[in-house]
């Protein structure tokens, strides 16, 4: 069988909804080529690099590359993931160069190519993440696996906005807690709560591929039967009372339901908001003060920034 490659060249500020839009064109994940990735120290980070070629990424801004299969669909596919993704600057995302290309490879390349991106990494204090199909050893008595399958999943837990999020969680979470999870994509952030002792997760997206998602790696993790996956709009028609919510989302997207956020959060509770991009970090801070919550936590990892509100 034959797959399309479509890179796009665009900036950090639109992988998230670039992603977004190729999982809804039916890509099973996104492989991220930043250039930043080369040059970076790493001794005082958590994560590993694996195998990076410095002829794969681009001088500036960053590649993302997903797989479509050929077919007699595959140019409107193309043209409408274009005008989806041109269609951003209507939001105020930077989309850089914009440049669309598209090549073929064999289904043997394609397996190939997918797997060598996906390691084991150290993503916080206790959390490793490994794909299905890699043998890992844990080195600490404390550490935490978490297995995921990137091919059928939104994220991989590497992306920064994840990193935050998850060592957020890692911080705040206590036992008997209930969560819910705002924009579930992959299921890393529930299945994260439930590994340190949440007592349920209520994780809604949007899309039904992400609630699939969320559940087959629920599943690996031997976490499903303490996570609810449900397609939702964001907070809209949930009764449920959280001790904790968490949203790795945009920021556009969070400013929207953060007053749904403090009704649904119980007093002394936490609302973990990641995905913000670092201009619109003051835009989320006031969206929460107005709501009503205070701010506990303001963290930055690159052009990133999660932030953590109590409701008094």
């Amino acid at each position: 069988m034959k797959w399309a490659e479509l890179c796009i060249h665009t900036t950090n500020e639109a992988i998230e909804p670039i992603s977004n839009i190729l999982h809804e064109a039916g890509a099973s994940g996104v492989v991220i080529q930043d250039p930043e990735d080369l040059v970076k120290d790493y001794e005082t980070t958590f994560g590993e690099i694996y195998e990076l070629n410095p002829a794969d990424y681009p001088a500036e801004g960053i590649y993302v590359k997903a797989y479509l299969p050929t077919n007699s669909f595959l140019n409107e596919s193309v043209n409408e993931i274009k005008a989806a993704i041109t269609n951003l600057i209507e939001y105020q995302i930077d989309i850089g160069a914009n440049h669309v290309t598209v090549s073929e490879v064999d289904e043997e390349d394609w397996s190939t190519a997918w797997k060598k991106y996906y390691k084991p990494v150290k993503i916080s204090e206790k959390f490793t993440i490994i794909p299905t199909w890699e043998e890992y050893t844990p080195v600490a008595s404390d550490e935490v696996i978490m297995e995921l399958d990137p091919g059928m999943a939104f994220g991989t837990g590497t992306h920064p906005t994840t990193v935050l999020s998850v060592q957020a969680i890692e911080r705040y979470i206590q036992k008997g807690d209930t969560v819910i999870d705002v924009g579930s994509g992959s299921g890393v952030l529930s299945i994260a709560a439930v590994l340190l002792g949440a007592a349920h997760v209520h994780a809604f997206d949007l899309d039904d591929v992400a609630v699939k998602s969320t559940m087959i790696n629920a599943e690996l993790n031997h976490t499903a039967d303490k996570i609810t996956a449900k397609a939702n709009n964001l907070l809209e028609g949930v009764a449920v009372e959280a001790d904790v919510i968490v949203s790795n989302i945009l920021a556009e997207i969070i400013l929207k339901f953060t007053d749904d956020a403090y009704k649904r959060i119980k007093p002394g509770g936490l609302f973990i908001t990641s995905g913000i991009i670092s201009q619109k970090k003051g835009d989320v801070k006031q969206g929460l003060l107005d709501a009503g919550f205070e701010i506990v936590e303001v963290n930055e990892m690159e052009d990133w920034v999660a932030i953590i509100a109590r409701k008094n």
